[in-house]
């Protein structure tokens, strides 16, 4: 199974602060999506019979998130040739279409809360659902994502959640709450880990907290950043990308984890949200307003949505995909063995979405900044 994309998250704090304020300079920070769909009045005019071996693509994507031959499927399938660039980081696909300049991609995969930035700063197409007959394929709650409720703006890739990934044998009492990880007990002092990446290094003291993941309030992030602070000498460290290795050999007992990346497939390894309630993350797909190739941009989103083609992100990332069709389709022991893939669409909604923040994304860079220098 590959799990090269883990860089997808990997923190960049400088230049989100920069991003966070470019995008709001342009018309974003607003977490209020209902305007969105007036957005659909000024899109281009789309050709539903164009004849797609007349258009190319370029998209970009993180590494290992889609399979390696998908120009020749693609090219199978539509007659459009398909250029495939990589990013390592939403902030650096950010960086790259907040420039003012053309950057011929037609297609990005970005964060649910990335894609919500693009569309206040007026860099997206709205979605053409008669161009994309596979949007019938998602479950009905991948139309509820506060970032974009109805899919107006972008199209859900994978979705999941965060939690404890602990070790049954190494911890006494199994993990149900947030503090299990924040003030854990004395066998797992010094073996526990926690993120690095701003929104999710703040995720247990929010949620132990029971504040939102979206809170903007100088006085909850004081109280987020003082039992993050309180914490720090019974971590063994903070690690976005090393936890599941850390926790099968050993090293680590309980380690914060984003659901498809805990190694619930190795022995003694399980998964739990906590009590408190935990996140919903999404990756989406999204059609860059400046693209000359709208319609074969579309009929690649619903490409993608094809079962067979979607099924491919469970199967090969672990992640859960809002595609009924391909999650009912996927082998009965990988969902024996990887039991986060388990999840159903309420259970993921009954997380929090997290939304772009705008310019206050800088309070969630400075406090994982103080907290990690913290002695």
């Amino acid at each position: 199974m590959s799990r090269a994309r883990y860089t997808r998250r990997l923190p960049a704090a400088a230049l989100v602060a920069g991003l966070a304020l470019a995008v709001s300079a342009c018309g974003g920070g607003s977490t209020d999506t209902a305007a969105a769909p007036a957005a659909s009045a000024s899109s281009a005019q789309l050709d539903p019979n164009m004849d797609l071996s007349k258009q190319s693509l370029t998209i970009s994507v993180w590494p290992g998130y889609t399979p390696e031959d998908l120009p020749k499927r693609v090219k199978d399938k539509l007659k459009t040739e398909l250029k495939v660039t990589l990013h390592d980081t939403n902030e650096i696909i950010m960086g790259k279409l907040t420039t003012g300049a053309d950057t011929g991609l037609d297609v990005a995969f970005v964060s649910g809360q990335y894609a919500q930035a693009l569309n206040e700063a007026g860099l997206l197409e709205p979605i053409h659902p008669e161009l994309i007959p596979n949007l019938a394929n998602l479950y009905p709650e991948a139309k509820e994502l506060s970032y974009d409720k109805g899919n107006v703006f972008s199209v859900p890739y994978t979705w999941g959640t965060t939690g404890i990934c602990y070790r049954s044998d190494l911890v006494k009492t199994p993990p149900t709450s947030w503090n299990d990880i924040l003030n854990p007990p004395a066998e797992a002092k010094k073996k526990v880990t926690m993120m690095t990446t701003e929104r999710w290094l703040a995720l247990p003291a929010v949620k132990a907290l029971g504040l939102s993941v979206n809170t903007k309030s100088d006085d909850d992030l004081a109280k987020i950043k003082a039992k993050l602070i309180e914490a720090k000498p019974n971590l063994l460290r903070y690690d976005d990308v090393d936890f599941g290795k850390r926790l099968v050999s050993g090293e680590a007992v309980m380690v914060e984890a984003w659901d498809g990346w805990c190694p619930t497939s190795e022995k003694n390894i399980e998964f739990v949200v906590p009590k408190e309630g935990s996140d919903l993350w999404v990756d989406t797909m999204v059609v860059l307003k400046s693209s000359k190739n709208k319609e074969a941009a579309h009929a690649f989103v619903n490409f993608i949505l094809d079962p067979e083609i979607h099924g491919w992100a469970a199967q090969n990332i672990l992640y859960k995909v809002p595609n009924k069709a391909a999650m009912d389709a996927l082998p009965a022991d990988l969902k024996e063995k990887n039991k986060p893939l388990q999840m159903s669409p309420s259970q993921l909604l009954a997380g929090e979405s997290i939304i772009d923040l705008g310019e206050d994304s800088t309070k969630f860079t400075r406090l994982a900044t103080e907290v990690q220098a913290a002695k």
